[in-house]
């Protein structure tokens, strides 16, 4: 393996013990030392790396978000071109068991008491969510032009992203609550009425 390699897995390494250390610690607790020892490295190396601890935390928020990303766009791109299946796609695989999962919920109420502290971390929350509105403004012009409707995008961007992100809260914090087809099923019907069917009075 190459010095290059082997810096890229320390630092992947890095990145996953903040994770774990964030969701099983909470911000208040998660420490340098810690997170080196999960990894398997000294704290100098951390420092080497990211240059400071609060650089790891945010490279951490970009690898949780990415991970996130790429299971959405996986589902959406098996779903095909037709723009009913890939908005389905996208409701079904928001409540996954990989996406609705109680440690990432752990490790993104850290990144989000960061985001209130940290100007670096502000600036990629800001990045990425903008980042999922846009995808989800997508989708439904897609849908709309799909079913002959007009509608706002960015509006529908923002009441879908709340809806499901409030799902997601509440089915990991309490997955008796609701299952997540239910959540998926629920989040379908807004959609259905924001976008309507053509002729129907909007």
């Amino acid at each position: 393996m190459s010095e290059r390699q082997e810096q890229s897995v320390r630092r992947r390494a890095l990145i996953e013990a903040a994770l774990e250390s964030l969701a099983e610690k909470g911000l208040g607790a998660v420490s340098v030392r810690d997170v080196a020892a999960r990894a398997g490295v000294s704290p100098g190396l951390l420092r080497h790396h990211f240059g400071g601890f609060n650089n790891l935390l945010n490279e951490a928020y970009r690898y949780a978000t990415a991970r996130v990303d790429a299971a959405l766009d996986t589902a959406i791109a098996a779903a095909g071109e037709e723009p009913q299946a890939r908005m389905d796609a996208f409701l079904i695989a928001s409540f996954a068991p990989s996406i609705a999962d109680r440690d990432l919920l752990s490790a993104w109420l850290g990144f989000w008491g960061l985001v209130r502290s940290d100007a670096a971390a502000a600036g990629v929350h800001a990045e990425t969510y903008a980042a999922y509105r846009a995808r989800i403004a997508g989708l439904l012009e897609d849908l709309a032009r799909a079913r002959g409707t007009t509608i706002d995008s960015r509006q529908g961007a923002l009441g879908l992203s709340a809806m499901l992100d409030g799902l997601w809260l509440e089915l990991c914090l309490d997955p008796s609550t609701f299952s997540a087809s239910e959540a998926a099923m629920t989040a379908r019907a807004w959609v259905d009425r924001f976008v309507g069917t053509k002729g129907q009075a909007r």
